[in-house]
């Protein structure tokens, strides 16, 4: 069965890998991408996000933009200019300028009622700030009953990239991180940094997605090895010419479940700690008596990831036949 899903982005590299793989996977009916502020500006997500899915056939999929600010703050818990390097993520993806425009309905209004209208069929995969998230709750209460899965990639047991404690999907909008985990949805698996570190990609991998020359190949090995260079230069991996797709794993994650190993336990943001605001703290020793509220993916499979990657991005056009 074809499982509908809707991608909610902040594109940003990794988000057009995960992009490109849900938009051509066979499994995977991509129903729509929203976009989010977060790794850029929204406008530039969005932009981003077209160029995206017109390099690689899918431009009939309609991209919603969504918030502009955090739901509380004016801007980051650190601003913006002083946290954010572009060695990892580019303003404009190196792909053609879209010729389609995005869609005039706000992304949190579009989500409130593409839901309310399809109860329990369509999965929402989160792989940016979850403002979005919790603006589309305040519009809709319902709304987390009627998503099937949320799937976020966010949050750190063990490591982080933004502060000694945090991860940044979390950390860019605590506030709407801690109501969304709160908001009672269905079924909620977070792909933290933990599990997608397991499941870095190499330069010679890049090499071999170059070798398919598909459109989707070609671009995610460019995207890839930016990536890597990025790695290498600030947050080094451990292993040489390696990078992690964090939100790729999120989609591979969907349609094969061995990709990801999970345990089900308590989640919470913080949200004022001096020190550790935008932590996710897991509860996964049992520390407290708060309920389970999430799945949290801890391992990853990667050469299971590799051979998706490798197999789906073979699919689709070849670069200039958009």
């Amino acid at each position: 069965m074809v499982q509908k899903l809707i991608l909610d982005v902040d594109t940003g590299t990794d988000d057009a890998v995960a992009i490109m793989l849900a938009a051509l996977h066979p499994a995977l009916d991509l129903v729509a991408v929203t976009t989010v502020n977060g790794n850029i500006e929204v406008e530039k997500c969005t932009d981003n996000t077209l160029r995206t899915l017109e390099w690689i056939g899918r431009g009939d999929i309609p991209v919603f933009e969504g918030l502009a600010t955090p739901i509380v703050r004016s801007d980051f818990p650190t601003p913006r200019a002083t946290k954010r390097d572009p060695k990892v993520h580019m303003a404009v993806l190196p792909l053609p300028a879209p010729k389609g425009r995005k869609q005039e309905k706000p992304a949190p209004t579009f989500l409130s009622d593409v839901f309310a209208n399809n109860p329990g069929q369509i999965t929402l995969v989160a792989v940016g700030p979850l403002s979005n998230l919790a603006a589309a709750i305040a519009i809709d209460p319902a709304f987390p009953t009627n998503v099937a899965e949320l799937i976020i990639m966010g949050g750190a047991v063990d490591k982080s990239n933004i502060t000694p404690s945090a991860e940044f999907n979390i950390w860019a909008d605590p506030e709407a991180a801690s109501h969304v985990f709160r908001a009672g949805f269905k079924k909620i698996t977070l792909v933290p940094l933990d599990a997608t570190h397991e499941a870095l990609v190499s330069g010679d991998q890049c090499d071999e997605l170059r070798s398919l020359g598909t459109a989707a190949g070609v671009a995610a090995a460019d995207i890839i090895m930016h990536r890597i260079r990025g790695y290498e230069a600030n947050q080094p991996t451990g292993t040489p010419l390696t990078a992690p797709v964090h939100d790729a794993v999120c989609v591979a994650a969907l349609v094969d479940e061995t990709i990801i190993d999970t345990k089900f336990v308590n989640v919470v943001v913080e949200t004022v700690g001096e020190y550790t605001i935008g932590r996710t703290v897991v509860d996964h020793e049992k520390r407290t008596t708060r309920p389970e509220n999430c799945h949290v993916a801890f391992h990853a499979n990667r050469p299971a990831f590799i051979k998706m990657l490798s197999e789906i991005f073979a699919r689709g056009p070849m670069p200039g036949a958009r």
